[in-house]
């Protein structure tokens, strides 16, 4: 199975200004992500999508494959990635290397256990499904706000956490990791579709940067993950194997 990984990075974000080419753990965001995926087994075709002349520099440096600047209205606020993935999946097109799949990885969310990505490719192809999405286990005690506000679990029968099975959790996209069959995305212009499957990750691979706040854990996680920095490499997540 040949899969373009597609990392998408603009210039521009408003949260945290440059966020992409901030160093975290010393060095650029975008390049924790290329790095991970670059060291993925089976290899992929790892291509950076970027508008901002100076992230396509590091991104090049790092090794990935830069062979355009990301058209102007395609690096709106709003523009939506499946928008951008397609572009990309229209480049290799023409040079005649349509992608079986694609695996999307977004810089935001840069926390990524050795073997993580390597996991998600083997499940994909064991379980045969169309596209799969990377979560994180979230108990069911969960909230709507009403008139008057109701739970997601009996109140009467409250469980107690450690004795709440797998299949008793909730599942929170991490916007980290997304694998997809390419005719999905030529067909639905979406990064789900047909058969879904979850690609359980450990808690710590769901954090998300929106702050600095966020950038500064990102710092301290990716330091404590990565190989050689007295780095655990096995998911410590208690609740329920990962899939």
């Amino acid at each position: 199975m040949s899969i373009l990984c597609v990392i998408p990075v603009r210039g521009g974000s408003k949260g945290v200004p440059g966020k992409n080419r901030r160093l975290v753990g010393g060095k650029p965001l975008v390049v924790w992500t290329i790095e991970q995926a670059l060291a993925a087994h089976p290899e992929m075709d790892v291509l950076v999508s970027t508008d901002d002349p100076q992230l396509a520099e590091i991104a090049r440096e790092a090794g990935a494959d830069v062979p355009f600047l990301r058209p102007a209205e395609l690096a709106r606020d709003e523009t939506a990635t499946e928008p951008v993935i397609l572009h990309a999946i229209a480049h290799r097109e023409a040079e005649g290397r349509r992608p079986d799949a694609v695996m999307l990885l977004q810089a935001t969310s840069p926390v990524r256990l050795p073997g993580t990505i390597d996991r998600a490719i083997s499940q994909f192809e064991q379980t045969g499904v169309d596209s799969l999405v990377g979560v994180v286990a979230q108990t069911p005690f969960l909230w709507r706000q009403g008139e008057p506000a109701f739970a997601h679990y009996d109140i009467d029968a409250r469980p107690r956490r450690q004795d709440i099975t797998a299949d008793g959790f909730f599942y929170r996209e991490t916007g980290s990791l997304y694998l997809t069959r390419t005719e999905i995305y030529q067909t639905r212009g979406n990064r789900l579709g047909g058969n879904v499957g979850l690609f359980v990750m450990d808690d710590i691979e769901g954090i998300d940067i929106d702050t600095e706040i966020d950038l500064n854990l990102a710092a301290h996680e990716l330091q404590r993950v990565t190989p050689g920095d007295g780095a655990r490499t096995e998911p410590i997540t208690s609740k329920g194997t990962a899939q």
